[in-house]
Order: structure tokens, then C-alpha cells, then sequence
């Protein structure tokens, strides 16, 4: 195949060694377990082959359940290349999230793995792929060739959900056209072939299913763990000689605090980190550089509805400065614009790209969704960013964390970025409570570093004499580790309700 493929599950390298191994899996029954091209091609045309037999409608959603294994990735493809619609459903939600996922998507059968077969309702036939039963994976799979359906234009490949940190999770309909748009692009011509990806990241997140189909098409050796541990990521970075790493922030501030394994192990052959999908700070730039010295490090920004590919090198050659995601992608129109919807220097971050989502799935379970479309095709992130007079692009916050402390505007991640400039502070995160008087207060959760004796009166000292005044934290309250969501960013929902019961408790 030339790198012109047109159904999103069949982005194989047939050019290139197909006897080559592409996936080490270190989360199957027997670890680890080795595939080659031809085998997970082979196993994704058995998916598409099972799923053919069952004479489904096109455009049929079908759910996967599962930690990360080499069965998730080839039910992933072989649905697509089925032309049905793959939904993979986050397995940390709660049982009445998963519920309402599968109900809204429409799925009418789900591939699952063995620890989560309980929580698919009775409704729904499912199959398990570690199971040996007429509910079996190996039992359902029909080995054979197999011509992967043509997508129409604009036809759905995926739906992905959001978090639901701010309500109900929305469904993300993403087309085969757009996503492989991503992955050409962030390939582009380079020869990757040599490369071997570490995967932790939960495959029902953009971050490693982007990255998944990058390995593909790059035809690059891909390190599958199923699920990030800080160890097992140090460990298989040094046995398997990992050069390509990406993660969300807090995962690698994970990493870099196993100070002793990071002592033992020789993590010398990693060139790339890329971390995106939650702020990075200075401070963790910087100890990641003085862990990773031979590493190039990109600090990215993508979501769910826009894809990973909004941001780039500048076109001068410029230096990326520390903090910044960078300067517009040639091919993604940006602009920042305020709440009457005019330009701004800081503003809304408003996109437009081939990666753009089709839009969000409507069900009659939820109420009508707001149009994320301006009149004009430009998606609307809702996420804060202020552009420099080089071009280059910096995070400020989500326009829907963004709290009103006595007629100032806070962004908690602005308040994140003091506070953790302090030398004795490793982590922190803010959220609001409510005050009778200011309306919203801040309140911070801190992680100080290993045998500080800081207190909380020092900490907000030094958020009064480094920032300005209405910021500062009105309550400090330390912690060991800051808690993480499903998509392992800071867990600012818990964070708000434990801030509210701890202040209820000291009132």
C-alpha cells in the first residue's frame, strides 16, 4: 500500500517487511506476547470477517471495553474496516457511565476483555477476548482475506467520548477521512520505521489511538502496556530500548518521582517525548530534562474534537519557548476570539482543519448539545490561549474552569504555574469553592517535595509577593499525590467536592 489509504483500519505498510514484529504485548495472557504486521493485519481481517457474518447495517456502532491489548487494537481496525463504527468506552468510568455510553452510542455489540464482561448489560452479546467459549474472541474471529469497505465521504470511523467532567459525556463522530489526514500529516515524510513507540496511555483517549495508527502507518515497533504503573513504564522503556514516548504531563511527573528506579535504569534511547492533552509547567520541563538530557521534548495541545495536529514548528525556524504549544500547523486555521466572538490577544481558541470532528452525536437520551460551529466552520475549543508577537501560542486555561473571585477572572492552571515555581512545591492544583462574599474563592492542593517542612501560610506568602493578590489561595491543603481521572489528568471534579466537605468540616 502507498500512503494513500482510504479506510482508517487499513493503514498498514504492505511496501515495507511484513514479517517484521509491530507489537510487543506486554498485557495479554502470556507476557509478553509478539505480533507481526502480517499477524495484527491478519487478526483485524478475521474482525472485520467475524462482524461481516452478523450482516449488520453499515454505520452500526460497536463497543470495546477493554484495557489496552493486542486483540483492542485489531477489533479497533477490523470495525472500521467493516465500515461500522468503533466506540471505545472509557472502563474507569462508573458502572451507570458505561451504561449511558453504550445506550447513547446506539452499540449494538461489544469486544471486551474478561474483568469487564460483567459490566456490559445482559441486552447487549459482547465478546471477551480472553475467554474460551462461545462468548470467545477466537471463537467469533473467521481467519481469511479481506477488502476493506471504501468509506463514503464524511462517513463515521469512530465516535469518541469526552470525559464528562463538566456533565454528561458527549460523543465525538470522527470520519476515516480526518484521521487519516492526522496521521499522514504527522508523519509527513519522515522514515519512522525504526522507531519503537511506548503505549500506556488508555486506548479509548485520542493521545494512544492517535498514536497507535501513527506506529502503523509509519510502520514503526509499538511497546503495549495496559495500563500506565510508573515502574512497568520505566522498566519497558529500558528492555525494549523505547525511543518514542508520549504521554499526558501528570504520567510523566509520575515517572520522573521514582527517583531510585530513574537511578538504575538507562533510559538513554529515548529521542522524542511528546506530552499533551493537560498543561505542562516549567518546573516539570525542567526535571524532565535533567532526566531525559538526549530527549527532544515537545509540549503539544490537541482534543478530542480537534485531533492532535493544531500546532507546529515556527515558519522563521524560530525556538519554541519553553512553555509555548507553538506556532499554527500550515495546514490549521487558528484564531483567538473574546466572548463577543471578536479577535483577541487572548481569547478562545477557535480551529479549523481536515482533523476536525464531524460533530457531536445527538441521541434522544440527553438533551440537544450545543453547536460547537461557528457560522463560519471554525470549532470553538473553549480552552483559554494568548498568542506572543512572534506568532507562538500559550495555554492559559479552560474557559470552563475559569472562576469569578470578586469581579477577578481566575484561571486555575495560571495559579498551578506559581505555585509550582516554588522550590519546594512538586505539584498543585486549584479549584474553587463558593463564598458568601467574593462569590468564588480559590483553594490549592499541594504536593511539596520529599522532607519539606513548607506550611500553608508560607505557600500563600509566596503566591501574595510573586502574583497578583486576588489569586493567591485562600486555603492550602497538602497532599502525597494529586488524584487523576480516567484520562489521567488532575481530577478537578473530586478536587472541588472533597474542597467543599473539608471547608464544611472546618467552618
Amino acid at each position: 500500500m502507498s500512503l494513500d489509504p482510504t479506510n482508517l483500519g487499513d493503514l498498514f505498510r504492505r511496501d515495507f517487511d511484513f514479517n517484521q514484529v509491530a507489537l510487543i504485548d506486554l498485557g495479554g495472557e502470556s507476557s509478553p506476547r509478539e505480533f507481526t504486521f502480517a499477524q495484527l493485519d491478519a487478526m483485524a481481517n478475521a474482525v472485520a470477517r467475524g462482524l461481516e457474518q452478523l450482516a449488520l447495517l453499515p454505520g452500526t456502532r460497536i463497543g470495546i471495553l477493554s484495557a489496552n491489548r493486542a486483540e483492542f487494537i485489531a477489533s479497533y481496525l477490523g470495525i472500521m474496516r467493516a465500515g461500522l463504527v468503533a466506540v471505545p468506552v472509557n472502563y474507569k468510568f462508573p458502572q451507570k457511565m458505561i451504561d449511558f455510553v453504550l445506550a447513547d452510542s446506539g452499540a449494538q455489540l461489544v469486544f471486551c476483555d474478561a474483568l469487564r464482561a460483567p459490566q456490559i448489560p445482559s441486552t447487549l452479546p459482547k465478546i471477551v477476548f480472553n475467554q474460551n467459549n462461545s462468548e470467545g474472541f477466537e471463537h467469533f474471529i473467521n481467519p481469511g482475506p479481506y477488502c476493506s469497505v471504501i468509506p463514503k465521504p464524511d462517513q463515521i470511523a469512530m465516535i469518541l467520548y469526552t470525559s464528562g467532567s463538566s456533565g454528561q459525556p458527549k460523543g465525538v463522530m470522527l470520519s476515516h477521512q480526518s484521521h487519516i489526514w492526522v496521521a499522514k500529516t504527522r508523519l509527513g515524510k519522515n522514515n519512522w520505521s525504526k522507531h519503537r513507540f511506548l503505549i500506556a496511555a488508555p486506548m479509548y483517549h485520542m493521545n494512544a489511538l492517535a498514536l497507535t495508527k501513527l506506529a502503523i502507518l509509519a510502520h514503526a515497533q509499538m511497546i503495549l502496556l495496559p495500563q500506565f504503573n510508573a515502574k512497568e513504564y520505566i522498566q519497558a522503556t529500558e528492555k525494549y530500548r523505547c525511543t518514542w514516548l508520549t504521554a499526558v504531563p501528570p504520567m510523566i511527573a509520575m515517572m520522573l518521582q521514582e527517583t531510585e528506579l530513574l537511578k538504575r535504569f538507562d533510559l538513554s534511547s529515548v529521542e522524542f517525548l511528546r506530552m499533551g492533552s493537560a498543561p505542562i509547567s516549567p518546573k516539570l520541563l525542567e526535571a524532565i530534562h535533567q532526566a531525559l538530557p538526549n530527549t527532544k521534548v515537545t509540549n503539544a495541545f490537541g482534543t478530542t474534537e480537534g485531533g492532535p495536529v493544531v500546532f507546529g514548528a515556527h515558519p522563521q525556524e524560530l525556538e519554541q519557548p519553553t512553555i509555548s504549544v507553538g506556532y499554527p500547523h500550515p495546514e490549521v486555521s487558528l484564531r483567538l476570539v473574546d466572548e463577543n466572538n471578536l479577535p483577541a490577544k487572548e481569547g478562545i481558541l477557535q480551529m479549523k482543519s481536515p482533523g476536525v470532528m464531524l460533530g457531536y452525536h445527538q441521541s434522544s437520551l440527553r438533551d440537544p448539545i450545543p453547536n460547537p460551529f461557528s457560522p463560519d466552520g471554525f470549532y470553538s475549543t473553549g480552552d483559554i490561549f494568548r498568542k506572543d508577537e512572534k506568532g507562538f501560542y500559550y495555554f492559559v486555561g479552560r474557559s470552563d474552569d475559569m472562576f469569578v473571585c470578586g469581579g477577578e477572572n481566575i484561571y486555575p492552571t495560571e495559579v498551578e504555574r506559581l505555585l509550582e515555581s516554588h522550590p519546594d512545591i512538586q505539584a498543585a492544583a486549584v479549584v474553587p469553592v463558593e463564598d458568601y462574599i467574593k462569590g468564588q474563592k480559590p483553594v490549592a492542593y499541594v504536593v511539596k517535595n520529599h522532607n519539606s517542612m513548607l506550611t500553608e501560610s508560607e505557600v500563600k506568602g509566596f503566591c501574595l509577593a510573586n502574583g497578583p493578590a486576588y489569586q493567591h489561595p485562600r486555603w492550602v491543603i497538602f497532599l502525597d499525590a494529586l488524584p487523576l481521572a480516567s484520562t489521567n489528568k488532575i481530577d478537578r471534579v473530586f478536587l472541588k467536592i472533597h474542597a467543599k466537605n473539608h471547608l464544611a468540616k472546618t467552618d
